[in-house]
Order: structure tokens, then C-alpha cells, then sequence
């Protein structure tokens, strides 16, 4: 009840502030509606779990959310390359993924405070003859990245004797094409790498310790939309004080815990 207070303390507040113009949280709450743009595949952060539902870090942030904020949430699914798309089209209200904020996105969508941070790796076939990052550098090889990644402007950088193959749609397809030799090597986020090996056989894979990057990872309004902005970053502070936001990437994120119950 005084997480719904504070919500509906806070329309009343930014309402007051823009009289002028009906903002998206009064279009939300009167829709009673919370429309979420999300990753089709893309676990630990959204995917369709083993009971055929929708789960993951991204999912759970969003239902406690909506639940603060007194309303449902409706999850539409995208590929990778079709959530900014999405979210621009007024198909959703916000976009909930791993996605690093960079100026050419900023240039399209507000990005909220980050919930965390992260950094793109490498990984291999367990088997892979390629064992360091000096060996990845060499000519020729084939790098699996997703299209539009921060991982795949990495790789450009990291790597640029080697050819990208970009993939649209989840990180789950990286592994794939690398487990079957499309390519020599993946370059992706390293957590979501870490929950989408859950999925493939124990000790197939080979990550490589080293970071390529270090990136914060935050959800994205419009830029018409900076009272549902301002509402989340409000949100994401309040998770951080009271042990949400911890527990929930301790679960989801930092550990493999969720693989037993998803």
C-alpha cells in the first residue's frame, strides 16, 4: 500500500508540473496498463521458461513495477533489433533489456539510471583451439555477434582482422552457431552469456576472463515520456534502498539459481 502511495503521490506531483500536457503516466493509469517492450530470448534477463512462462531479471523488475505503481504489466515480445522500433512506435511504454546506454541510441531513447554493470566477453568451444585473446586476434576467424549489439561494436574494435557474423534475435543463437562451428568465437554480454550457457551441455563452453568492456546496463522510456523516466529511476533508487533490486540480481544474474526453478 505505500509503494502505491508513493506512486500515486509522485503523478500528482509531476502532473501538477505539466498541466500543459497529459504525460504517459496518466496515459498508463488510466489505461491501467504498464506496456513493456522485452527480449524474445534472451535469458537470465527475459525468456519463456521450462513452464512455457515469461521470466527472467527484466520480467521481475517490471511486475514489481507495475505493482508499485498499482496497475498490470503486458509483455511484447521482440527480437533484439526491434525493441528501440517498438518503443518508438508507441507499441510499449518502456523498453526492459540488457541494454548499454551509448550515445547513438541516446540519440533515439531516454535511457533510465543503470541497474547494473557489466562488459562484453569472449567465449569458445570447450575444444577451441583458440585459448587467449592473442589467439582470437588472428586473421580469419569468424566472430558471432548479435545485430546491433554493443557487443558487436566491441568485436569491430577488438578484432578487426576477423569476420562478424550477425545474428538477429537472442544471444541464445551465438552459442548455437559457435557449438556448431558457423563461428570460431561469440562475443557478447557477459552475464546474459553466463545464463544462456544454463541452457547447453556442462563444460561445452570456455569463457574467457577478460572484459572487453565495461558497460552499465538500464531500461529506456521516450523522450516524451520523462515522467515515466523520472518514475523509474525513482523506482530502481527505491529497489536499491530496500533490498529488491540485490535480491534480484543475485538470483537472476550473479548466480545460476533461477536454472532450478526456470
Amino acid at each position: 500500500m505505500k509503494r502505491l502511495g508513493w506512486f500515486i503521490a509522485f503523478l500528482m506531483v509531476f502532473g501538477f508540473a505539466s498541466m500543459a500536457v497529459a504525460g504517459t503516466l496518466e496515459e498508463i493509469a488510466q489505461r491501467g496498463e504498464l506496456r513493456v517492450a522485452c527480449q524474445t530470448q534472451g535469458p537470465p534477463f527475459s525468456f519463456i521458461d521450462k513452464n512455457g512462462k515469461r521470466a527472467g531479471s527484466s520480467i521481475e523488475l517490471c511486475e514489481m513495477l507495475a505493482k508499485d505503481m498499482g496497475v498490470k504489466v503486458t509483455f511484447l515480445d521482440f527480437d533484439w533489433d526491434g525493441l528501440i522500433p517498438a518503443l518508438l512506435s508507441k507499441k510499449a511504454d518502456i523498453l526492459a533489456a540488457d541494454m548499454t546506454p551509448t550515445i547513438k541510441r541516446a540519440m533515439k531513447i531516454a535511457f533510465t539510471k543503470p541497474f547494473m554493470y557489466t562488459g562484453s566477453v569472449v567465449f569458445v568451444k570447450a575444444d577451441s583451439p583458440i585459448k587467449t585473446m592473442d589467439d582470437a586476434k588472428k586473421a580469419g576467424l569468424k566472430i558471432a555477434v548479435l545485430l546491433g549489439s554493443t557487443g558487436e561494436n566491441e568485436a569491430k574494435k577488438a578484432f578487426p582482422k576477423a569476420e562478424l557474423k550477425s545474428y538477429k534475435g537472442g544471444g541464445p543463437l551465438l552459442i548455437d552457431a559457435v557449438m556448431q562451428g558457423q563461428a570460431d568465437f561469440g562475443v557478447n554480454d557477459a552475464s546474459a552469456v553466463i545464463g544462456q550457457m544454463a541452457n547447453f551441455p556442462p563444460n561445452s563452453l570456455r569463457v574467457f576472463p577478460e572484459l572487453l568492456s565495461k558497460e552499465p546496463l538500464a531500461f529506456a522510456v521516450r523522450y516524451d515520456s520523462q515522467d515515466l523516466l523520472e518514475l523509474v529511476n525513482l523506482f530502481f533508487h527505491n529497489a536499491g534502498l530496500d533490498g529488491r533490486l540485490e535480491q534480484n540480481l543475485n538470483y537472476w544474474v550473479n548466480t545460476l539459481d533461477w536454472k532450478k526453478d526456470h
